[in-house]
């Protein structure tokens, strides 16, 4: 039984005198790729697009800041993963019962409501590349029966393959529109200096954007695709590291591209667009007025791509943990990295059933709307997710649940208390704006 009262003398993990460390090496990269494809969602590139429309090259610094505080969390999580042999919800259960009890409510309420979410997301490219073919609903659904058929019956390897194309032709698309609107390369170097807008709320502003950049419960299923791959140790280490590195570069080049084309595109002609999802539509059509509709197209394909992406990482990732949720819950020997390599969790019934949860009952609110209590509870569990990320990564990595070897240094306690203090301070802003009084 995996033992879950924090005592430190369960935590000692095998040393790493038999194991042999593995070489960095781009081959291979994998894991990073995927939580880079799933982080960066239409709602990202939309923060960025609105923030070069308003700000121009202003805040381009804090894009860059947000990759760097991602990469302390992902790599922490990944480290917990190869240094104990233990999972990230296994560290998070040690804790106490309290991180169960969030985790639960998180993944029920979040899953209803995301769900429905990347599906239209999903939807919306492919209507308006297929106006007459289907309703938005239809290909909504469509979009969540393919993405829950395919991660069903295929395995990590070709989930990470399939992803690796659909991440490259969503860098294609970017660096493309970045290179088509001319970007002032001079102003862009100046932007990477750390100044606010002059305006009204600018620093709550800012510190959205640094939030925004690539991914939330994502960071976390991060340590699960390490096992996945076949990564079960400390050995692995330094190419885990490598690949995280790579993991939020590729993040960077998208959320630069697309502050770009909102500095060159929308800032410079004064035009706004829409928060969300349906912004992205927007900028079709005005690429379309611009460049032609091939230009037009070529977007909407990698806008698919980008929301595809982000659906099928969540149904794969958020079902992994999941399923090593229920297998704890139930009292079964935590996994080893072998049994994730093997795919068991893949094949269980836990993970499975999650997979239908993401699908299924969220059609319903494609069709009925969002119902208000529930999105004010989904915004809160998610802005509250960060935090509870950030400081439980902090007090698993400095404990003796940890070797000694691998806990954090200055370097990564700083970056994470940042970041814990980052999304402290944005959890707070999106409990303070809530409509609470009409909630009631």
């Amino acid at each position: 039984m995996a033992d879950t009262t924090g005592n430190p003398t369960h935590t000692e993990a095998p040393t790493d005198t038999d194991r042999t460390p593995h070489r960095s090496s781009w081959r291979y990269i994998g894991p990073g790729i995927v939580v880079a494809a799933t982080g960066v969602g239409a709602g990202d590139l939309v923060a960025t697009l609105i923030a070069g429309s308003n700000f121009g090259y202003t805040l381009l610094w804090a894009a860059v800041v947000g990759c760097l505080v991602k990469i302390s969390l992902a790599e922490a999580a990944g480290r917990w993963h190869l240094a104990t042999g233990r999972t990230l919800f296994d560290g998070w259960a040690s804790l106490g019962r309290w991180t169960t009890y969030f985790f639960v409510v998180y993944v029920v309420i979040w899953g209803f409501v995301y769900g429905a979410a990347a599906m239209s997301s999903s939807a919306l490219p492919l209507q308006a590349l297929f106006p007459d073919v289907m309703s938005l609903e239809a290909w909504a659904i469509a979009c969540g029966l393919v993405g829950l058929v395919f991660v069903w019956f295929n395995k990590y390897a070709v989930f990470e393959k399939v992803m690796t194309v659909l991440v490259g032709v969503m860098f294609v698309v970017t660096v493309y529109l970045a290179v088509r609107v001319a970007p002032n390369l001079g102003d862009a170097f100046a932007g990477l200096l750390p100044v606010l807008p002059d305006e009204k709320d600018s620093v709550l502003n800012t510190l959205g954007l640094i939030g925004g950049v690539g991914g939330t419960i994502t960071l976390a299923a991060y340590g699960y695709w390490v096992n996945a791959k076949g990564w079960t140790d400390s050995g692995w280490m330094k190419v885990m590291r490598l690949d995280n590195r790579v993991a939020y570069l590729t993040t960077g080049i998208f959320v630069v591209a697309m502050l770009f084309v909102g500095a060159e595109l929308l800032h410079s002609a004064n035009v706004a667009i829409a928060s969300g999802d349906k912004g992205l539509i927007q900028l079709g059509d005005i690429l379309e007025r611009e460049y032609g509709s091939a230009t037009a197209k070529f977007f909407l394909i990698g806008f698919f791509a980008t929301s595809f992406t982000s659906l099928i990482g969540v149904w794969h990732g958020v079902s992994l943990m999941f399923a090593d949720f229920v297998a704890r819950y139930r009292g079964r020997e935590a996994a080893t990295g072998t049994e994730v390599a093997s795919g068991e969790r893949e094949r269980s019934w836990p993970f499975r059933a999650y997979l239908l949860w993401l699908t299924l009952p969220p059609i319903v609110l494609l069709f009925q709307g969002e119902p208000f209590r529930l999105i004010i509870i989904y915004g809160v569990l998610g802005a509250a997710f960060m935090p509870f990320l950030a400081l439980t990564l902090i007090w698993l990595l400095n404990s003796a649940r940890t070797p000694r070897e691998w806990r954090n240094g200055m370097l990564s306690n700083g970056m994470l208390a940042l970041a814990g203090l980052l999304f402290l301070v944005l959890c707070v802003k999106q409990i303070w704006d809530q409509p609470w009084a009409d909630f009631f």
